[in-house]
């Protein structure tokens, strides 16, 4: 098959329409994606998997509104950059205000709602929440680019000497992460360009100390073969961008751990250090997916939408021979003892043949199927369908056997 026709055949816009994971309405707007029961699925567990292994750090949800007065903006440096970005919201008073692009000045905006002492820091704020951006319809690309997307964001408030641990505990939750979906990440260390210095806030010197600390983050993964972004940093500061490759070979940007030494001085945020003086914290800025809405166009073409059983918005399908009184009763009583075991399990006792009903299960790309007639009925065992791409062929099994396994590997994420 040529690279033309793999590209086609994996082509998320066209997936997830097959796949009822998202939908776009003409009434609602271009960019604007509507995520289905299906799509939903694969979106919490994902988030679900990347929260856990923040809350292993320490850190803790936060809850912040959609849009903010340009105030907020103006003080952070961001109106500056990105007003012809944004969508603005005037409210019947006149005030001006902005849908949200980035959860930042937000997030900075609760650090800053109190006095903080040393003794708090490092605080660890988490949130996924959904963003804003006008782009132009030429620029719209399914979810991989879309006028609506969600951020998996997570900021860091903490002093100098807790940057490189702050840093590496960031890495390692993106590490893990991209093993479990089979990615091959690469690392491109992000800087300024000192020939275009007016594009960035903040002194020369504290991008230095910047550029520096995150060197000695990945001297201490002991990286010596990043690729170098000059020019690429944000412009509060330097970061490391992930670059993750994908089964057709291409590459794409994912995560980003960033550090901002500008943004924590352009809205005076301050602690009291153990000498009873105002200091400046650090601010890291991390999201693992980036955008989900952009992450699950590459992973959905990465997977061409087989999706392992941990994250199948359908792990199993039951599907009944015939309309018999005792195949009906059955097959519901599997669907029951699935649903009790945590699983995600549908139910097909309509009136189509078996063989349809196995295709439409195969379309669904949905891990395992298993079909009960009568002799399912007499012997209380199943012979479970397996996808042609997973690797565990399963024999036939007894029902409770067959339920425990399949629940065991969901909340495995295998």
């Amino acid at each position: 098959m040529d690279e033309k026709a793999d590209l086609d055949k994996n082509d998320h816009r066209r997936l997830g329409q097959e796949l009822d994971l998202f939908v776009f309405s003409d009434l609602v707007g271009a960019g604007l994606p509507l995520w289905t029961p299906r799509g939903t699925v694969i979106r919490a567990e994902l988030d679900r998997y990347v929260q856990e292994m923040r809350d292993g750090y320490g850190f803790q949800a936060v809850t912040i509104p959609h849009i903010t007065k340009k105030d907020l903006y103006e003080k952070s440096g961001h109106w500056t950059k990105f007003k012809n970005d944004l969508f603005h919201v005037k409210s019947r008073e006149g005030h001006e205000f902005a849908m949200k692009p980035m959860n930042c000045p937000h997030h900075a905006q609760i650090y800053a709602s109190r006095p903080r002492s040393y003794r708090e820091l490092p605080i660890r704020y988490r949130e996924t929440t959904m963003n804003y951006r006008d782009e132009q319809s030429g620029e719209l690309n399914g979810i991989l680019r879309a006028r609506s997307f969600t951020q998996d964001d997570a900021h860091v408030f903490c002093r100098e000497e807790d940057i490189v641990q702050e840093v590496l505990n960031l890495w390692d939750v993106v590490e893990r992460f991209y093993k479990t979906l089979n990615f091959e990440l690469s690392l491109r260390f992000s800087k300024r360009d000192p020939a275009t210095s007016d594009a960035y806030a903040g002194t020369p010197e504290l991008w230095e100390l910047a550029e520096a600390e995150l060197q000695k983050a990945m001297d201490k993964k002991g990286i010596k073969n990043e690729q170098e972004g000059l020019g690429d940093a944000a412009f509060y500061g330097p970061k490391l961008d992930f670059v993750a490759k994908d089964s057709l070979n291409r590459e794409w940007q994912v995560a980003t751990i960033q550090l901002d030494f500008a943004q924590p001085e352009g809205l005076e945020l301050t602690y009291t250090n153990d000498a009873d003086e105002e200091k400046r914290p650090v601010m890291i800025h991390c999201a693992v997916m980036g955008s989900i809405e952009r992450f699950l166009g590459v992973y959905i073409e990465h997977v061409s939408g087989r999706f392992p059983l941990w994250l199948a918005p359908e792990q199993l399908r039951v599907a009944t021979l015939n309309d018999d009184e005792r195949v009906v009763e059955l097959a519901k009583a599997v669907v029951a003892k699935a649903k009790a075991q945590g699983l995600r399990v549908e139910l097909d006792d309509s009136n189509e043949s078996v063989g349809k009903k196995i295709r439409d299960a195969e379309t669904m790309k949905v891990p395992y199927t298993v079909v009960i007639g009568s002799k399912e009925v007499e012997s209380g065992q199943l012979s479970p369908r397996t996808r042609s791409d997973l690797s565990d062929k399963a024999n036939t099994v007894g029902v409770d056997d067959f339920l425990e396994k399949l629940s065991q590997d969901a909340k495995s994420r295998l």
